[in-house]
C-alpha cells in the first residue's frame, strides 16, 4: 500500500511540473496562433465588414438630418400660422 501512495505522489509531482514547464509554452503558442488567425480576419471581411458600417452610418445620419429639417419644417410653419391667426 505504502508503494502505491508513493508512485502517485510521484506521478501527481511529474504532472505537476509537467505542467509548469507546459503552460507558458502554450501560452506562446496560443497567442501567436491568434495574432496570425486575426491578421487573416482583418484582410477582406473586415473591409467587408467595415464598408457596411459605413454605409449604414452614412443611411442613419441622413435620416437623422431629414427628420431635423422636417421637424424644423414643422416648427416654423405652425408659428407662422398662429401669427397670422393672431393677426
Amino acid at each position: 500500500m505504502s508503494e502505491i501512495i508513493k508512485s502517485e505522489a510521484i506521478s501527481r509531482r511529474k504532472v505537476l511540473s509537467l505542467l509548469g514547464f507546459v503552460a507558458p509554452f502554450s501560452l506562446a503558442a496560443s497567442s501567436t496562433v491568434l495574432i496570425v488567425s486575426e491578421a487573416g480576419a482583418q484582410t477582406v471581411g473586415m473591409e467587408r465588414r467595415q464598408e457596411r458600417r459605413m454605409g449604414r452610418t452614412e443611411r442613419r445620419q441622413e435620416r437623422r438630418t431629414g427628420r431635423t429639417e422636417r421637424r424644423e419644417a414643422r416648427r416654423t410653419g405652425r408659428t407662422e400660422r398662429r401669427e397670422e391667426r393672431r393677426n
